[in-house]
């Protein structure tokens, strides 16, 4: 992963917790890397380490710690990173749902190197719609539901996510149902 997105989590930890207990949980996570630098790439495993630091340094759940990382990612990180990019792809939730795939498109064209998930959006109402999610990084789809929350809230339309099918359980991926209360025209 690129290294924006340690960062992302030593953003997040340090924002909250403070900088000793970031330190502490690169200790545990047996992670030297005194600065991350954005556009490098690094091991998807010293993310998955820094989280699994974070859990028991914190005394969360993982599950809790990506929900949270997935929110901060989009409210934090991403509006910040290229924030023009986000609200260029949409000025609602479902529009922008909907052209997440050009978005990913997009960021790969800064990130060259880029391996992003694949989002597909089946089923859309007024309320509602269907997101399937296809990666091959397993142990993500707390995140994602994070991510979900975070867009809700960036958008103003508080989101409910549900996990209909997993990836973990032997789906072909995860697939979520979106639902929220529609705008008033």
């Amino acid at each position: 992963m690129y290294g924006m997105v340690n960062k992302a989590i030593e953003d997040m930890v340090c924002m909250h917790h403070g900088e000793a207990v970031w330190e502490q949980i690169k200790a545990r996570a047996g992670v030297d890397v005194e600065v991350f630098m954005s556009n490098e790439g690094y091991p998807d495993e010293i993310t998955y380490s820094l989280v699994g630091a974070a859990s028991e340094i914190l005394k969360l759940p993982a599950d809790q710690i990506l929900e949270a990382f997935g929110e901060h990612w989009v409210l934090h990180t991403a509006r910040q990173g290229y924030g023009g990019l986000m609200f260029a792809a949409g000025r609602t939730l479902p529009e922008f749902m909907r052209n997440l795939p050009n978005f990913h498109s997009r960021v790969s064209m800064i990130f060259p190197k880029l391996q992003p998930p694949r989002f597909q959006c089946t089923e859309v109402t007024e309320g509602s719609m269907t997101l399937h999610y296809h990666t091959h990084r397993p142990g993500l789809t707390r995140f994602v539901v994070g991510l979900m929350t975070g867009l809700g809230k960036m958008f103003e339309t508080p989101v409910t996510v549900r996990l209909v099918e997993r990836k973990d359980q032997g789906a072909d991926h995860d697939v979520f149902h979106l639902s929220w209360v529609p705008r008033s025209a």
